[in-house]
């Protein structure tokens, strides 16, 4: 088989880069070693950046997205006996919307401009580094197969065999603590995201529906999520969410889904070896404080997309070879304010790093200039920063 691009990974990077692709009429198929079921069942991000809202808007993804989506005005941040909202609007004019990674795909998929190969296993990339780059796989009958290409898309993952392919230099910080995340079916406590600072450890309440909590707890790394009962995560979250301060209460219900996230940083640079340039996770790792992951994957392929156009109709490499330095500014942007986010709001084991922390808070909270700063950064910078 031959393609204009080879896009492997059916996540939501790969799936709208073969989008837009589409519609600007260059062929691609993509490769996904999980089914279908699985990729569009996936529970992670769900903040949108205005940038991402716009680029799906313009797209035509955004009919769903505007119906059943929420504008979020900004954030709440809590300390004990301290709870403050921030509005990004008020502040700089833009907002986030509440819209999960989920519904992203299912937009996609829906969409159906995407030619899509699931259940495929021993990906290989082969000739990278030349103008005939192509793929070897077996399908989901078991059938060996290869796809040639003008230029491949490594839209993988982190766990993907395209970032080996990439020669170049890595990047990465573990963070020495998890998040216990989990899902429960009953109305969110809150109208917006709160990010709460507490001496037992963070937490977070946020929300993927009016009728469904997303909630999330510091832990320890190598916790065993069945050492957490629902009794004891809901009060844990009461007490580091301020049940009962300012009127505030939290309202507890049946969760249905329980899972550790491990929190680290990790940059690829470049982004770019050859015929094979990369995007989302297979580039870049970011803790989830920041709301970052989908939202740098959306921008990356915001920035993909013209390049590959212009290099495989026109035979222009002007966009590509740009491409890595390009969405670098905006990864280490990012990775920065997630770094940032984490450190403000995580503890540790040093009580005078608590101390700095809730000075970060009260200067955030107190001052415009600071609040704008996060206010900015949240919600999004522009594409191309």
């Amino acid at each position: 088989m031959r393609t204009q691009v080879a896009i492997i990974g059916a996540g939501p990077a790969g799936m709208l880069l073969a989008h837009l692709l589409h519609r600007s009429g260059v062929d691609a198929v993509v490769l996904e070693t999980r089914s279908q079921e699985y990729v569009a069942s996936r529970i992670r991000a769900g903040i949108l950046e205005q940038s991402s809202v716009d680029l799906l808007t313009s797209a035509g993804l955004g009919d769903r997205l505007h119906a059943e989506g929420f504008a979020h005005r900004g954030i709440y941040l809590r300390w004990p006996g301290e709870r403050h909202h921030l509005d990004f609007v008020d502040l700089i004019g833009r907002s986030v919307w509440l819209y999960g990674q989920t519904e992203v795909q299912k937009d996609l998929v829906a969409a159906g401009t995407a030619s899509v190969e699931y259940d495929v296993s021993d990906v290989a990339l082969h000739e990278v580094a030349t103008d005939r780059p192509y793929v070897t796989y077996v399908d989901a009958s078991g059938t060996a197969r290869r796809l040639d290409a003008s230029v491949i898309a490594g839209c993988d993952g982190s766990f993907g065999p395209s970032r080996a392919e990439v020669p170049g230099k890595t990047w990465e910080r573990t963070y020495p603590y998890s998040w216990l995340g989990v899902l429960a079916d009953v109305p969110p406590s809150t109208d917006e995201v709160m990010y709460a600072w507490h001496p037992e450890g963070f937490a977070l309440h946020s929300m993927r529906s009016p009728t469904v909590s997303r909630l999330y707890l510091q832990v320890p790394n190598g916790t065993d999520v069945r050492s957490w009962s629902d009794q004891r995560i809901w009060e844990a979250l009461a007490t580091r969410l301020g049940h009962g301060q300012d009127g505030w209460k939290l309202t507890p219900g049946p969760i249905t889904e329980k899972s550790v996230l491990p929190m680290r940083s990790f940059v690829q640079t470049p982004m770019r070896h050859g015929r094979l340039l990369l995007a989302g996770d297979a580039a870049h790792i970011v803790p989830p404080t920041g709301a970052k992951g989908l939202n740098l994957a959306i921008a990356d392929v915001a920035l993909l997309a013209p390049a590959l156009i212009a290099l495989v109709k026109e035979n222009d490499p002007t966009l590509a070879d740009r491409y890595s330095g390009d969405a670098a500014r905006r990864v280490w942007r990012c990775t920065h304010f997630s770094w940032w986010m984490t450190t403000m709001l995580h503890l540790g084991d040093d009580p005078f790093d608590a101390e700095l922390q809730l000075s970060q808070l009260r200067w955030v909270t107190s001052s415009e200039a600071g609040a704008t700063g996060l206010a900015e950064n949240y919600a999004g910078l522009p594409i191309g920063f």
